[in-house]
């Protein structure tokens, strides 16, 4: 019953949010409009997977919706996201994990890229480099490989950024943007010319979550869950709130104490029979976790003194338990060895 901090474990919590709130077959959307002087509105809905391998999805189905006639430029719409959202526990560095939440961001609002000098190329051959990428791996980026966050000063940044990769997209798929790229707003009088739904559902989203443990995905996410309630835009207040009234119902609210949706926060705590308690509720889920050798299923939590690890272990005579595991120190092999000692002990 002593509070302890969950690290990435809180990313179970979300998830189990996630899937009451959502549900498993919950996409996310992004809204395409055309203006009378072919002018490309975008609005962003938070997708957290508009990755490029799903731009390469949506550009054919623009382009065929919009028309190949050049487009007169491209209006990025970010509102549904509040500009001054901060996350509790987000720094202000250039890593991928401190990645800022924005309601229309690629590629997990990173970049990925090689530098050489003044020579900037992609990283991923999936990934088309842009004027923007180069110019901040140039000024922000050490030579060689590495992936960059954008923005922390300025998130106009990243809505740029994206609108860039778009625009070559759309190029790929046989269309062209011949205008400026800028942030603004959706004119109230138009309706979508192409809506895209997210084509992972939200229970593969979750799955990626859970095994690549994004704190970007794991915010976006969270953000949904109080939107989704309550309206947009999304705000923090709107979804701790949602999720206090969930955790009340299950008479969790005084054992789980979240700020944030990834658990990059150390104001986030768990008690050990809480977290157990609320996994007893995520185990019809339980396959979204990670799997071990001997068939357990867990989420692992790892920050500076904190090393954490709970989920379900598959026993030799009990079948599969529920377990949390809550270290102090900086070393993580201990939390394994425990694993592998309930499977083979119970």
């Amino acid at each position: 019953d002593k509070p302890f901090v969950p690290a990435s474990v809180n990313k179970v919590v979300t998830a189990w949010l996630a899937m009451e709130v959502l549900g498993s077959d919950h996409r996310f959307e992004t809204r395409f409009y055309l203006g009378g002087d072919r002018t490309l509105y975008v609005r962003g809905g938070g997708d957290p997977f508009l990755i490029s391998e799903e731009l390469a999805l949506l550009a054919p189905k623009l382009v065929a919706a919009a028309g190949k006639t050049p487009l007169s430029g491209m209006v990025l719409d970010a509102s549904y996201y509040p500009a001054d959202l901060r996350i509790p526990g987000i720094e202000d560095t250039d890593e991928a994990y401190d990645a800022l939440n924005s309601a229309l961001a690629v590629n997990f609002n990173t970049i990925h890229a090689v530098r050489r000098g003044k020579s900037v190329r992609s990283a991923e051959k999936q990934t088309p480099i842009s004027p923007l990428a180069i110019s901040q791996f140039r000024a922000r980026a050490p030579n060689g490989r590495s992936r960059i966050s954008l923005a922390q000063q300025d998130p106009a940044v990243s809505v740029r950024y994206a609108g860039e990769l778009l625009a070559a997209f759309i190029k790929r798929a046989g269309g062209s943007v011949k205008g400026k790229i800028r942030a603004g707003s959706v004119p109230e009088s138009l309706e979508p010319v192409y809506v895209h739904r997210q084509s992972r559902a939200l229970s593969e989203i979750l799955t990626q979550l859970l095994l690549g443990s994004n704190n970007y995905i794991a915010n976006q996410v969270f953000l949904e869950i109080g939107a989704h309630r309550l309206g947009g835009p999304v705000s923090l207040k709107k979804s701790l709130q949602v999720a206090g009234e969930i955790l009340a119902k299950y008479d969790l609210a005084e054992a789980i104490h979240i700020e944030e949706g990834s658990g990059i926060s150390r104001a986030n705590h768990f008690t050990a029979r809480g977290l157990a308690k609320l996994l007893h509720h995520f185990a019809p889920h339980a396959g979204l976790l990670r799997r071990s050798r001997g068939g357990s299923r867990f989420k692992t939590g790892t920050i500076s003194g904190v090393r954490t690890l709970a989920g379900y272990a598959k026993t030799s005579r009990h079948g599969r338990v529920r377990f949390v595991i809550s270290l102090a120190g900086n070393t993580g092999k201990m939390r394994y060895r425990l694993l592998r000692a309930i499977e083979r002990g119970l």
